[in-house]
């Protein structure tokens, strides 16, 4: 029988590496913290993530989510999410940014082929279609992340109890090994390369751990945030109407 995986005690580990290095560091000089880019669905969901790991890194927020549906859903969760960190101290104390990508839904459609596999619609969660929806959205944080040389990227995705944990670390590792691949390369033929990148690794996680979920529910209700009641796509929504 294949062990299973203890992403919050790999996260556990590194997390206090990082505050040893920073501890020993205040002794000298003021050391950076490592930065990272955080693919984010929503306040709710980012917001325990930024409480518990803005002590450790430098924190840029990515809203890249063309699965949600429709236009005003989603325009209304970037709403929440920038409302948030307007007012929420571990957002506004470290300087919190926010990137925004245009929505476009048939980035979406595309990627999860449901069109072509109409079967995956009325799948429930945590199944190959979102598994598909998690990919592509990694793969776009990622690159992101190894063009404006983050040293980490991540997701808030696993929060969620509705959300696969170890699909979405297997994709996550899966990803940075592309990404190192392809930056061995570039630096291979570095004479023709024009425009430079790094690569950044995956930070393992499952966030609903240790209470994460809980905490999140806790936040939103101190703050009196929104919480969607699907998960994003239509067929999230549909599905759920049906129960």
């Amino acid at each position: 029988m294949e062990k299973k995986i203890n992403y919050q005690k790999i996260l556990d580990e590194l997390l206090a590496g990082l505050e040893s290095e920073q501890k020993q560091a205040d002794f000298s000089q003021h050391a950076p913290k490592p930065s990272l880019l955080l693919h984010a669905c929503c306040g709710p969901c980012s917001s325990y993530v930024l409480e518990y790991l803005s002590k450790y890194f430098q924190i840029t927020v990515l809203y890249y989510n063309p699965n949600i549906y429709p236009q005003e859903e989603y325009e209304r969760r970037l709403a929440e999410l920038k409302k948030l960190y307007e007012v929420f101290p571990p957002a506004l104390d470290t300087g919190v940014k926010v990137v925004e990508y245009e929505y476009q839904p048939e980035q979406f459609y595309d990627a999860v082929g449901v069109r072509e596999e109409p079967e995956l619609a009325n799948e429930p969660e945590k199944g190959e279609r979102c598994r598909r929806c998690y990919k592509f959205r990694l793969e776009r944080a990622a690159a992101y992340a190894a063009q404006n040389h983050f040293d980490y990227f991540c997701t808030s995705l696993s929060i969620s109890p509705f959300k696969d944990a170890v699909k979405i670390n297997e994709l996550g590792v899966e990803i940075e090994g592309r990404l190192l691949a392809a930056t061995a390369t570039n630096a291979a033929t570095a004479a023709t390369v024009t425009e430079t990148s790094t690569s950044p690794k995956w930070l393992f996680s499952d966030f609903k751990k240790k209470g994460g979920f809980k905490r999140s529910l806790e936040l939103s209700q101190e703050y009196g945030m929104y919480r969607q009641t699907y998960c994003g796509c239509v067929y999230s929504m549909k599905n759920k109407e049906k129960l």
